[in-house]
């Protein structure tokens, strides 16, 4: 009784990593909305600011792109990041 006792413990890792390991969800380098994320070595231009009229403010929108990691087979990841802060409306 003792050998099972002892065996049951290292059983149940087993089965919860080989169950866990089988789930691994595989990495996926596209994206339907290319304004956000872009594949390739060359970086892409970033947009010009602007300036967004939101009725009683108004908020000065920059975004850049950003190296984020490369792929398996060594092309740039390159997302974009915005930001937005308040300015006076002219």
């Amino acid at each position: 009784m003792k050998l099972r006792l002892s065996a049951l413990p290292l059983f149940l890792v087993a089965t919860l990593l080989v169950g866990c390991g089988t789930n691994a969800v595989a990495p996926r380098y596209t994206s339907e909305n290319p304004d956000i994320m872009r594949i390739g070595n060359d970086r892409p231009a970033d947009p010009e600011r602007r300036v967004e009229d939101l009725g009683t403010y108004c908020v000065e929108v920059t975004e850049t792109w950003n190296s984020h990691g490369r792929t398996p087979d060594g092309q740039t990841l390159w997302a974009k990041d915005t930001r937005r802060a308040v300015v006076p409306c002219d």
